[in-house]
C-alpha cells in the first residue's frame, strides 16, 4: 500500500505536522505530535479505522485518496518458493519445530 497523507495534506495547503495536528484537532481527533509526525514521515504499519475516518474528515478526502494499492512485484524464484512451501514441500522458508532435550515434561501444577 502507498500512503499518500502528505499529498492529500498538500492539497489542503498543509505542509507541516503541526499544521496537520491543528486540522485534526478541529474535528476532535487529538493524537500526540509524535504520532502525527510518524504518520507524516512514512507509511504506518497500522491505522485504526476510527482514526482513518477522522483523518479523512479533517482533510476532506476519502480512504482511496490516502491509501493506494501497489502491485506486488515478485520475482520468479520468490513465487516458486511460495508454491513449494504452500504445496507441502520442504523449502528454505519453512521452519520445523525442535523438540526439547532438557528432560521429561512434568505434568504437575506449579506451587
Amino acid at each position: 500500500m502507498k500512503w499518500n497523507l502528505r499529498w492529500v495534506a498538500a492539497r489542503q495547503d498543509i505542509w507541516r505536522p503541526t499544521d496537520l495536528l491543528a486540522a485534526f484537532r478541529r474535528v476532535g481527533f487529538n493524537p500526540s505530535l509524535s504520532k502525527v509526525s510518524a504518520l507524516w514521515g512514512g507509511t504506518p504499519v497500522t491505522v485504526r479505522l476510527d482514526d482513518l475516518d477522522l483523518i479523512c474528515q479533517a482533510l476532506g478526502c476519502n480512504v482511496a485518496d490516502l491509501l493506494e494499492t501497489e502491485p506486488a512485484a515478485a520475482t520468479g524464484a520468490e513465487s516458486e518458493e511460495r508454491r513449494a512451501v504452500a504445496g507441502g514441500e520442504e523449502g528454505p522458508a519453512r521452519v520445523r519445530p525442535v523438540p526439547r532435550r532438557d528432560g521429561p515434561r512434568h505434568l504437575r501444577p506449579p506451587n
